[in-house]
């Protein structure tokens, strides 16, 4: 059987470190779990007016996540918080290849920072900085390695993620300090932390258009393992 191609969204650096001019950087692990859920995932470089050209060719998108933020002017945020710190050529090829991807119904995964992105593209709103919105807030910038569990979330019963899953309760890793802030109509909560910070969406009577807010592609869990199989066999079509 074909496997379905998948494409990948990129980090980008300016220079230092790896080269002395702006680079693309993706973990390992994103296209490592494409592969082992069947698929044949590529790289897609931040290139706006390349998205429809970009969807013509894939079978489904996986936004990734990274250490910054939707920019708040997306979703009317208001003033922007000392901690958000953007990445505007990613975000805007993002957007458009994600809405593209959307209107298409064609397959969307979102992790973490890719799930913030998919919420604000189907008409959500983000908390911008966890601590100073939600007393009493767990760490969700854990202090252990991002292969281990962090805390636990509640699964929503009838949800695709509770089905995919199979479980009330999933151990999860996390590394973000924002979160979806609302459920608009056509998104469903489909996962809760303890603290009630929002830790997962999706859309229902879509092939498959999920968001997760933790990092499925280090397979902590079987349900992490699940997620991915689903989303490959979903591009399939």
């Amino acid at each position: 059987m074909k496997r379905p191609l998948i494409g990948v969204t990129l980090d980008a650096e300016q220079p230092g470190g790896y080269s002395k001019f702006p680079w693309y950087a993706a973990r390992q692990n994103y296209f490592g779990a494409v592969v082992a859920a069947g698929g044949l995932p590529v790289a897609l470089p931040h290139e706006p007016d390349q998205a429809v050209d970009y969807l013509d060719t894939i079978d489904g998108v996986l936004v990734t996540g990274g250490a910054f933020d939707v920019d708040p002017a997306y979703y009317d945020g208001g003033a922007r918080h000392s901690t958000v710190i953007t990445k505007d050529r990613r975000t805007a090829f993002e957007f458009a290849i994600t809405r593209g991807a959307i209107e298409r119904d064609m397959p969307v995964l979102g992790i973490c920072g890719g799930q913030q992105l998919l919420h604000v593209v189907l008409g959500g709103k983000l908390i911008q900085h966890i601590p100073d919105a939600v007393p009493d807030a767990l760490a969700h910038e854990q202090p252990n390695p991002r292969d281990q569990a962090g805390h636990e979330v509640a699964v929503k019963p009838g949800t695709l993620l509770h089905r995919l899953v199979g479980v009330d309760r999933l151990p999860v890793n996390s590394a973000h300090h924002q979160a979806a802030l609302d459920e608009p109509s056509g998104v469903v909560v489909n996962a809760v932390a303890d603290d009630g910070v929002i830790e997962g969406i999706e859309v229902t009577g879509r092939r498959f258009c999920l968001g997760v807010q933790w990092h499925p592609e280090f397979h902590i869990s079987d349900g992490d393992k699940r997620i991915f199989a689903a989303f490959v066999a979903a591009c399939r079509g």
